[in-house]
C-alpha cells in the first residue's frame, strides 16, 4: 500500500474487541480499521472489510492487530492529521454497548468500537 508504517505499534485490542473481530471475520472475511479525525462517529474507529476503505497519502498504518484464531492481522489506519494530534498516545480498541456508525461492521451487533488512549513518553 506504500504508506508509512510505524516501527513501534501504538495500537492494541481489548479481549472483548478481539472476540468481536473474530465474529466479524467469520461473516465478512479479512478486516481493517480506519480512524479519522472527524466529529461524532467520524472520530470512532471504523471497521471495514479489508480494502473496502481506500487509504492513501493522507493515512498512516499504525499497526497490524493480531487476533487469535484469525490467519491475517487486522490493519489499523489513521488519518495523518489525527495522528499528529494523537502521536503521543497508545491506543486501545475496545467495544461497548450501543449503536455506532451504520458504515462500521459492528453496527448491527448492538455494540460499537471505541478508542481508549493513554499518554506515552514524557
Amino acid at each position: 500500500m506504500g504508506d508509512t508504517y510505524e516501527e513501534t505499534p501504538r495500537v492494541e485490542l481489548t479481549p472483548a474487541a478481539a472476540d468481536l473481530l473474530r465474529v466479524l471475520r467469520e461473516e465478512h472475511g479479512p478486516l481493517m480499521f480506519h480512524q479519522s479525525g472527524g466529529c461524532c462517529d467520524g472520530s470512532a474507529p471504523m471497521c471495514y472489510p479489508a480494502g473496502e476503505f481506500r487509504t492513501g497519502g493522507a493515512d498512516i498504518l499504525l499497526g497490524e492487530l493480531a487476533v487469535d484464531g484469525v490467519a491475517e492481522p487486522v490493519e489499523f489506519w489513521m488519518s495523518r492529521s489525527q495522528y499528529e494530534v494523537w502521536s503521543h498516545t497508545r491506543l486501545t480498541v475496545d467495544v461497548v454497548p450501543g449503536r455506532g456508525s451504520g458504515f462500521s461492521l459492528e453496527a448491527p451487533e448492538g455494540v460499537r468500537f471505541l478508542i481508549r488512549s493513554q499518554v506515552v513518553g514524557a
